[in-house]
């Protein structure tokens, strides 16, 4: 297939329950919330998940995961210097910014969606890529609740210790359901500069359809997270007649009358108002 020629927008609708959709490392590994109550997962820990899924698709990803790393490197530095492309066209200062990061796209999906920062500490010349899939905070729809457990281990860490150290204890935070909106967008001018094609597209929204799949942790038991619904717009053209803002707001998710405190996502209503000439795909049977 050829470069993106369409603008896409997008709005995935997900679920917690009883999960830590994506704990903030500065307050306890609390489930992020904002001021209002609202519960939050960063732009990039979906990022994240896009990737391990575009990987279990057997997917070539620059940014993986130390525990899913499947190509021997351990570090970004070391993958990047390991390819063979990459390596002949580094040469210090008079490196070729440009066709550097062509050929980082061409081999990384992530690189070619995402966009990424090639500069590493004692490089001369350092690489910057953007990429044409952007990602918004989720933000839940309703406040959430958060609950916190008190948890202990059943030995000490270390030994010399006749009752239990205080590394035993530990606590855990959870969501108790939270109905979260996801929304996106793809660039057809940023795809023209790294390659992004329509079958990327098609791998992006499969990814989306199947984010929570191999995502099983503590925080996050197996179908305790889940895809609801996934509303795809793909416009016209290269330049849209609608802005992503405009089109995200024709997605209204609202309590449903006589709910105060929602448990399911049969607890919302949601209503798409259609624009004229702005076809959308509907994914609505996933739950």
């Amino acid at each position: 297939m050829g470069v993106l020629q369409n603008k896409i927008d997008f709005s995935l609708l997900v679920t917690a329950k009883n999960a830590n959709p994506n704990g903030d490392p500065l307050n306890g590994n609390r489930p992020r919330e904002n001021y209002d109550g609202l519960g939050e997962i960063s732009d990039v820990c979906i990022k994240r998940k896009i990737r391990n899924r575009l990987q279990d698709m057997g997917e070539k990803i620059f940014v993986q995961s130390d525990d899913r790393c499947d190509d021997g490197f351990d570090s970004l530095r070391a993958r990047a210097d390991g390819n063979e492309a990459i390596k002949a066209i580094s040469k210090g200062k008079n490196t070729d910014r440009d066709e550097y990061a062509k050929t980082a796209c061409a081999e990384w999906i992530d690189v070619r969606s995402f966009g990424q920062v090639f500069a590493f500490k004692g490089d001369a010349v350092s690489v910057g890529v953007r990429g044409p899939v952007s990602i918004q905070q989720a933000v839940s729809v309703s406040p959430v609740d958060i609950v916190s457990m008190q948890i202990t281990k059943s030995v000490n860490s270390e030994g010399g210790k006749e009752g239990k150290a205080s590394d035993t204890m530990g606590m855990k935070h959870r969501v108790e359901f939270g109905l979260y909106v996801i929304n996106g967008s793809i660039n057809c001018q940023l795809a023209e500069k790294t390659g992004f094609t329509d079958e990327d597209a098609e791998k992006i929204k499969q990814a989306l359809l199947t984010l929570f799949e191999n995502d099983t942790s503590s925080a996050r038991p197996d179908g305790s997270m889940e895809v609801c619904r996934l509303y795809w717009w793909k416009h016209e053209g290269k330049t849209p007649k609608y802005s992503s803002a405009k089109v995200h707001r024709q997605l209204v998710v609202k309590l449903k009358d006589g709910v105060s405190r929602p448990t399911s996502f049969d607890d919302y209503d949601v209503e798409l108002n259609e624009l004229d000439g702005l076809a959308c795909e509907k994914y609505e049977d996933l739950i």
